[in-house]
């Protein structure tokens, strides 16, 4: 009877001690390494998005080049999406997003309701309200500015919606 203990006790060692067995100690290394590559993954992509969203910052702080043809190309788009949402049978449709950093003032005056807030408007969205104001406004449709994001309990990007359906100016 020894004699098969000691072959169990040594077979069991082996196993054991079989690299494919883990430990406590080596388990909870494995876990921390596992947290720390996805700690490393999570900073990454948040280094990405932030970069992108700097770029598109960069990007939409700059005015674009309205030659008729690219005023057309706007105009046709925007148009389709309209018919779009009103075969939905919507009433309002978000027409741009933005960052709150293209606003001179970070979007305060657009998350106060402040009349003024088109003037904190730079780049690409003060064209977007230019287009709306100097086109849209007289054809029934009316513009609201407003913070639809808000990363860390603070304001963050800005949605436009353009709206229609009823008479209210």
């Amino acid at each position: 009877m020894t004699t098969s203990q000691t072959k169990t006790d040594e077979k069991t060692q082996n196993e054991l001690g079989d690299e494919t067995f883990m430990s406590a100690a080596d388990l909870r290394n494995y876990m921390t390494e596992m947290q720390m590559a996805k700690a490393v993954k999570s900073v990454d992509g948040m280094d990405r998005a932030e970069k992108a969203r700097q770029e598109m910052i960069k990007r939409m702080a700059e005015p674009l080049e309205l030659t008729p043809e690219v005023h057309a190309e706007i105009v046709q788009n925007l148009q389709m999406k309209l018919r779009t949402a009103a075969q939905r049978g919507a009433t309002e449709l978000m027409v741009m997003r933005f960052p709150n950093a293209i606003c001179t003032d970070h979007g305060r005056a657009i998350n106060n309701a402040d009349p003024a807030w088109p003037d904190t408007l730079t780049g690409r969205p003060r064209q977007a309200y230019e287009l709306w104001r100097d086109q849209l406004r007289d054809a029934g449709f009316r513009l609201n500015a407003m913070i639809i994001e808000w990363p860390g309990g603070l304001p963050g990007d800005v949605g436009f919606f353009l709206k229609w359906g009823d008479t209210k100016r």
